[in-house]
């Protein structure tokens, strides 16, 4: 049995906590390694050798830590297969979706390559008469990064380049269901050239969480989890003086047109509700059927359900199990809530007959028509492979729907009508749209994030708004009466 630690000023450790927790490959339902769950002190040591090594690095040129983007970026990319299986192994995702996580990994790293020019500040000559006016934008110092079991490697990618690349050094805390890549991670950014105590990685729970958030010398915070939680760490942090980003909860509709292409959009529906099992925060869980569609729609995606086979992610499966058998069975609950409540069970993933283990955390995409606002599998986020039909009359109807929700993270919109797709983006209030695209995640030069309770804090994770959380802006104003003379020097002019 395995033992996973933690990653502190550029040592692996282990063997030095009091409190274990299981990782379980969700597959097979066995217990494949014990990870260790850091106490206050231990998530303090490593505040400390990250405020230590935030002095130097913030002094570090831009090339220098492009040098070591660049070098990261490679390691991964050569490594990628190897991050697949670790994530395939400990979430349960099938392997080429966790290829495909970590490809959307690789282009936030990819951005922050390019940090010189998202850091170039502006200049203005002769405000006034000699005196000139700049901008520049500066690290924070230490940040903490606190990311979920669904991304085991896509989210950590979301901040931590970035917010290296801007100066800053970071505490990464996992999830403890799927520790191991996080660690692969830090453990490649110190091959790359990265100084020890820049990212360090403590795996923990919530003792780990709020020490982070208590901690006087963590600047910022930046989280993805559910609503609960990212309300939690909003608050907690925020009274603690820091700056937070933390992006919670969805419930994600997709809303189809009668002009709708059918096809496009059944297809649409089946991959983004049962890709990753459903636990993504960018799932489609209610699809907004305007009439006449509904009955079409409906027997479209049961037709292509058909086909899906659920089993070990290893095993060229097209869905694989969930990541816990505890998640398993509350999601399996909100099935049967539904068949309770009224809703039309066309396909009911509790009779699935998974290609893999049995003692596995199985549950097939299950599709529910004739939901209605009221019930649980509509007004709560299952985070499984659970689709829910809402049959509406009009346009108009399916806009006051979502615009209702308390949730704002994503939606998508399927038509052949520009004029519709136009006002529905310009009506719905909701942080990413997608038009006739299911899963509208934006690349990495824009910004991730929702609105409503899908978000506590202003800004977004990645792109401009990434640069703009993890540096302060400072504005100089100067005049030189007697500027000095620099020397005479023939060498070619270069930058280290």
């Amino acid at each position: 049995m395995s033992l996973i630690g933690h990653f502190v000023d550029g040592k692996s450790l282990t063997g030095t906590a009091v409190r274990r927790g299981d990782v379980f490959d969700p597959a097979t339902g066995a217990r494949t390694a014990e990870v260790e769950l850091a106490s206050a002190a231990e998530v303090a040591a490593a505040v400390e050798a990250a405020d230590r090594a935030a002095r130097s690095w913030r002094d570090a040129s831009l090339s220098r830590r492009t040098a070591v983007l660049f070098a990261f970026r490679e390691l991964v990319h050569a490594r990628r297969d190897r991050l697949a299986e670790v994530i395939t192994a400990e979430h349960g995702k099938v392997l080429a979706d966790a290829a495909g996580e970590v490809q959307r990994g690789l282009e936030v790293i990819e951005y922050a390559c390019g940090i010189p020019a998202a850091m170039r500040g502006g200049f203005s000559e002769n405000v006034s008469t000699e005196v000139d006016s700049y901008n520049l934008r500066q690290p924070l110092g230490v940040v903490a990064v606190i990311s979920p079991f669904n991304f085991p490697v896509m989210v950590p990618l979301w901040f931590v380049p970035v917010a290296v690349a801007t100066g800053n050094a970071v505490v990464l805390k996992p999830s403890e269901k799927d520790p191991s890549a996080a660690l692969l991670l830090a453990e490649w950014f110190a091959e790359a050239g990265l100084p020890p105590g820049v990212l360090n990685v403590v795996n923990g729970d919530k003792e780990a969480v709020d020490a982070l958030l208590d901690h006087p010398a963590v600047r910022a915070v930046s989280f993805v989890g559910s609503t609960p939680v990212a309300r939690h760490v909003h608050q907690r942090a925020s009274l603690a003086g820091k700056r937070v980003q933390a992006l919670g909860g969805a419930k994600n509709h997709m809303v189809v047109l009668p002009d709708a292409d059918l096809d496009l959009a059944a297809d649409a529906a089946v991959n983004a509700g049962f890709g990753s099992a459903g636990e993504r925060c960018m799932a489609i869980s209610a699809l907004v059927a305007v009439e006449p569609v509904a009955d079409a729609l409906v027997a479209k995606i049961a037709e292509r359900m058909a086909g899906l086979r659920t089993g070990d992610g290893r095993r060229g499966c097209d869905m694989g199990p969930l990541v816990t058998a505890a998640h398993a069975e509350r999601v399996r609950s909100y099935v049967e809530a539904g068949v309770a409540a009224g809703a039309v069970p066309v396909v009911d993933g509790r009779d699935v007959r998974p290609d893999g283990d049995p003692n596995g955390y199985w549950l097939g995409p299950t599709l529910f028509d004739r939901v209605t606002p009221e019930m649980s599998v509509y007004t709560d986020e299952i985070f499984g492979p659970v689709l829910s039909v809402v049959r509406v009359g009009s346009y108009e109807e399916a806009v006051h729907l979502v615009n209702t929700n308390p949730y704002g993270n994503g939606t998508a919109i399927f038509t052949n009508d520009g004029g519709a797709a136009r006002r529905y983006q310009h009506e719905v209030e909701v942080g990413m749209v997608g038009i006739n695209v299911p899963i509208p995640v934006p690349m990495a030069y824009y910004s991730f994030g929702g609105w409503k309770a899908s978000l506590f804090g202003d800004l977004h994770a990645h792109g401009e708004d990434g640069v703009r959380f993890f540096t302060r802006g400072k504005v100089v104003t100067s005049r030189w009466l007697d500027p000095r003379h620099g020397g005479v020097n023939l060498g070619f002019p270069t930058q280290t």
